[in-house]
């Protein structure tokens, strides 16, 4: 086993298993800029909820985790994982990537090697961030230094499909260099590697995954609201379908997070530099998009169905992160609903037991409130948006009871029985 020292730089979903892999074989420092993030996870938590408490302090034994730079010194090989989001014009923003490649680039050494793991357009490796690398370190891409991408296959909430369980794609910038890569990953992946042929093929490989399901996603959407306007139940007709063995039996619903509702732009942005129009992903795009306010349009006629008022009713959404039993609330589509719900002058409550009110204050104008079911308030519709657990068990006396007059339910996921309106 070759004598690495690995950095991993980022410690969100992606970073901080990664770096619990690698600390079972290997000397391991997890640096992150978030000061807080770092003094959470010392003390044990993750916000993500990724690891427990007690493999937090498994690693606290095998792993330093720090925000000083200078603690990354000694360390010859860099595994960055930063977010790669986009920008108001659905544009890829690449300053984290950037930045923390000029970070690192300070801390260059004669044969370090730098792996990228955020989901980029094919060429942002050796055409954005190995000149970087280049021009604030003063060593020479491919002689002095190297380079390699392995798209990271995190799935956040997923406790079956963890990191070393999900087979990884690596690349490297040299023949040589790939297989070292190759072999390094290997030797924590148990479910194995593939070695692709290039950097550019290994980023293409990942910005394809989620291009993909979210256009197959988007004709099931597109097909729900045809359904829709026939009066045809869409769950019964997909049920009907999926009895023959080749059909790809996928559910209507929103397409948020961090992947399958970014990455796509990643790749029609490239396409399109290059003159290349590519409307399918584009339109898979646009009417995922415009789910959320498909449904909160069907809440208010429902409403009206049921001689509820509209301005200052009360509207309860139940779930607003972008999954199930996950509390990464990045690009959550939830979001679209209440937004759409709030221009009606509807009054907007939100509850989601996997969220930490106070870390959600941060980021959104909305709040989060206490359970409901709790409490006397009753509301005029409720809007299951996101199937977390918790919400399974629930019957129609829960929703009953704190319901105003005839209940009005709307059921995004397809869990409830005897719903109003279901997608």
């Amino acid at each position: 086993m070759h004598n690495y020292k690995i950095a991993i730089v980022g410690l969100g979903y992606v970073g901080l298993p990664l770096a619990a892999a690698f600390s079972k074989k290997y000397s391991v420092v997890g640096f992150d800029i978030n000061t807080e993030r770092i003094q959470e996870l010392l003390n044990g938590y993750d916000r993500t909820l990724e690891l427990s408490s007690s493999e937090l302090t498994y690693l606290d034994n095998s792993m330093k985790f720090t925000s000083d730079l200078n603690h990354l010194q000694s360390c010859n090989v860099f595994i960055i994982t930063v977010p790669t989001p986009i920008d108001d014009s659905n544009r890829p923003d690449l300053t984290p990537l950037i930045s923390s490649s000029r970070a690192v680039a300070t801390l260059l050494k004669k044969d370090d090697i730098v792996i990228y793991e955020s989901t980029v357009y094919p060429g942002v490796t050796e055409e954005v961030c190995v000149p970087e690398l280049e021009s604030v370190s003063g060593l020479q891409f491919n002689k002095d230094f190297f380079c390699g991408y392995s798209p990271e296959r995190i799935n956040p909430g997923d406790k079956e499909h963890t990191v070393t369980k999900i087979l990884k794609v690596t690349s490297g910038s040299t023949p040589e260099i790939a297989q070292k890569i190759n072999d390094l990953y290997k030797s924590v992946i148990t479910a194995g590697t593939h070695l692709a042929s290039s950097i550019k093929v290994a980023e293409a490989s990942k910005v394809i995954e989620n291009t993909q399901r979210d256009v197959n996603i988007a004709l099931i959407n597109e097909l729900a609201l045809i359904f829709d306007t026939m009066g045809i139940d869409t769950n019964e007709v997909l049920d009907a379908a999926a009895t023959k063995w080749n059909f790809i039996n996928l559910k209507p619903g929103l397409v948020g997070g961090h992947c399958i509702g970014v990455d796509p732009y990643y790749l029609t942005y490239k396409a399109e530099e290059l003159g290349y129009k590519p409307n399918l992903i584009l339109g898979a795009r646009q009417i995922n998009n415009g789910m959320g306010k498909f449904i909160a349009e069907k809440t208010i006629k429902s409403m009206i169905s049921a001689d509820k008022k509209i301005k200052n009713s009360a509207v309860l959404v139940l779930g607003v992160t972008f999954k199930e039993n996950c509390p990464d609330m990045r690009n959550t589509k939830v979001v679209d609903i209440i937004e759409e719900l709030k221009s009606y002058e509807c009054s907007v409550d939100v509850f989601d037991p996997w969220v930490d009110p106070n870390e959600n204050k941060k980021h959104y104008k909305h709040g989060i409130i206490d359970d409901p079911f709790s409490h006397t308030k009753q509301y005029d519709a409720i809007i299951l948006a996101v199937a977390h657990d918790q919400f399974k068990s629930l019957q129609d006396k829960d929703f009953y009871n704190i319901s105003s007059g005839t209940p009005v339910i709307i059921d995004v996921k397809g869990i409830i029985p005897n719903a109003t309106w279901r997608l």
